[in-house]
């Protein structure tokens, strides 16, 4: 069975919309760091809404920093991080178990080029009217809560 050899990297650092589903992302061979974000950022402000904008994050440190704070504040962006642990109340978590189900789930690629197009093919197909259903089913805001639940500090 034949392997890839060596390793490269291709980053994806997304958002989207959760009201339109519209995507916006910051690609790159290197590596996400603040600048990524703080990037990520001015495109989300680019996109002139007209009403105050919440980017919903991780506790990454690369997105926890001062600089990606002061970047954010100065766009006028407010930035929510969610608790740790708690992939399942991003909605850009689900997309990226999607693509991953798409185009990475027991396919090979011989080169690193086609590897990059395979992730991008399957990124361009949010918003095409063919996955909308599939994907508007998944990228919403329904999430699951638990009427019996017993919260413990510890």
């Amino acid at each position: 069975m034949p392997t890839p050899s060596g390793r490269q990297r291709y980053n994806v650092l997304g958002a989207i919309d959760a009201i339109t589903n519209q995507l916006i992302l910051e690609c790159n061979d290197a590596y996400i760091n603040a600048q990524s974000v703080c990037s990520l950022l001015l495109k989300i402000a680019k996109l002139k809404i007209e009403i105050p904008i919440t980017v919903i994050l991780d506790n990454a440190r690369y997105q926890h920093c001062e600089l990606v704070k002061k970047f954010a504040a100065e766009l006028n962006i407010e930035l929510l991080f969610l608790p740790s642990y708690s992939p399942h109340l991003n909605i850009i978590e689900r997309l990226w178990k999607w693509v991953k189900k798409d185009c990475l789930y027991n396919k090979y690629y011989g080169g690193f080029s086609n590897f990059k197009f395979a992730i991008n093919k399957s990124l361009s197909k949010v918003g095409q009217p063919d996955y909308k259903e599939k994907l508007d089913s998944l990228l919403n805001l329904k999430f699951q809560s638990y009427s019996k639940s017993h919260i413990m500090t510890v």
